[in-house]
């Protein structure tokens, strides 16, 4: 493990977890990358001393709140009363001195508050201010969530702070623009600020609401009861508070005749980074991590070796946490690094032994993987398809101790079995649960270390 800080950001770590031995002829080395960070949530989204946007200069955080106002908000009509509700307790959640601004999403972008290009600063007059123009918001028009998003990236773009960060909320699918304008808009605005993605009752479509949430590196989630859209934009808000450092990047650094077959967040839950690498310099390439706090998170990390002889040790990858430089020069800051290995060896006992966090992670991907596989099966009518999946599904979070998607599982199936993943699909499911499951397919549950 190594450990590098600097007075004015988080201090981060980075441990990895492989068994390093190769039987001869082994060219695939898999590793468990955790990287914790320590001292970043501390502050309550008050800036940091460093200066530049990377360390917070000026303002802490900068959010734009997208709220959906389509026809379909009307029915029934407390679902636009539960919205306003919450977006006025994301608002009350903002520290002193964040910058905001509140968007109206239809088949337009319209801005609620401030207006005119422009972000506030939080303080109570101001919030008070944006609370009074939510009771403004009626239902009406279509859903073009692409626009809502260039709109918000056009108010973030500008801003002075360390994090820029959105929250959007809809009740209903993209129906108001082409696939391919909303694909463009995420494109646009990736890496330009992160973004959490709620949906809200069960008319939208869960592969937009977790697309949008997946570009933006933010979170996706389902509030089946708009009664607790007020919490669930609480919760939210404070975790974007807590945020305290932007643009970390993961370094992956590889010798000659090393070749990456994937790179994946494996905790809290699972995301593929392997088609979002930069390029960053000879045989080096950074995947984003987006915006952290006070948190831990775990990255599997895969490469193929050249072949070696029996006795020889190679180093397969390096694993650097990045930011960029907060004076402007470009020079990327080194936070921490690990190691990944490869050694050769004719003691199979050795060479075959599973690391225990690789073979953990290696289930819950393919947990969140069958899942999906099953309900896709299930609602195409393939229902001994769908039986195998989702029995399999039940077996994984069974022995990797994932109760919460155990729990979510046995709302779709009767468990018979989970040990052998032995169950018979449900007659009738509740297409809240079917979509809750959907959504929270991806999240994981932590190894012990």
């Amino acid at each position: 493990m190594a450990n590098f800080s600097k007075s004015n950001v988080p201090q981060f770590s980075v441990e990895v977890y492989q068994n390093a031995f190769l039987p001869e002829g082994g060219r695939e080395v898999n590793a468990i990358v955790t990287v914790t960070s320590t001292g970043g949530g501390t502050t309550g989204g008050i800036p940091l001393a460093g200066s530049g946007p990377a360390y917070g200069a000026g303002p802490g955080a900068a959010v734009v709140l997208m709220v959906d106002c389509s026809g379909s908000m009307d029915y029934p009509p407390t679902k636009m009363r539960n919205a306003r509700d919450a977006t006025a307790a994301a608002i009350d959640t903002l520290r002193e001195g964040t910058l905001f601004a509140v968007v109206a999403g239809t088949h337009v972008a319209q801005e609620v508050y401030p207006g005119g290009g422009r972000l506030a600063v939080a303080d109570a007059h101001t919030k008070a201010l944006a609370k009074d123009a939510l009771r403004g918001l009626s239902a009406g028009g279509g859903t073009a969530i692409g626009t809502w998003l260039r709109l918000a990236d056009r108010l973030l773009g500008p801003a002075e702070a360390g994090i820029r960060h959105g929250v959007l909320l809809t009740d209903g699918r993209n129906e108001h623009e082409a696939p391919e304008d909303l694909r463009a808009a995420l494109e646009s605005c990736a890496g330009r600020f992160t973004c959490d993605a709620r949906g809200v009752g069960t008319d939208w479509e869960v592969k937009e609401v977790t697309g949008i949430a997946s570009a933006l590196l933010g979170t996706a989630d389902i509030v089946a009861d708009p009664s607790g859209l007020a919490d669930d934009f609480t919760r939210m808000m404070e975790n974007v508070m807590g945020k305290e450092v932007a643009d970390v990047a993961l370094r992956l650094w590889t010798p000659v005749g090393v070749e990456i077959r994937f790179v994946k967040q494996v905790a809290p839950s699972v995301a593929d980074l392997t088609g979002r690498r930069t390029e960053a310099g000879p045989r080096a390439g950074d995947y984003p991590t987006g915006s952290w706090g006070d948190e831990s998170r775990d990255y599997h990390v895969c490469v193929r070796v050249p072949q070696a002889g029996i006795g020889q040790e190679m180093l397969a990858a390096r694993v650097s946490l990045i930011l960029p430089d907060p004076s402007g020069a470009g020079t990327p800051q080194p936070l921490s690094q690990g190691l990944v290995r490869a050694v050769w060896t004719d003691d199979m006992a050795a060479s075959t032994s599973i690391n225990p966090q690789v073979a953990h992670y290696t289930g819950q991907a393919e947990l969140a993987q069958v899942i999906q596989q099953g309900l896709e099966a299930r609602k195409s009518g393939d229902f001994d398809g769908a039986t195998a999946k989702l029995g399999r599904a039940v077996q994984l979070a069974s022995a990797s101790g994932n109760q919460d998607t155990a729990r979510l599982l046995s709302k779709v199936v009767d468990v018979v079995d989970a040990a052998t993943g032995t169950v018979r699909l449900k007659a009738k499911v509740a297409e809240a649960d079917e979509m809750t499951l959907e959504t929270r397919s991806t999240k994981t549950v932590r190894v012990k270390k």
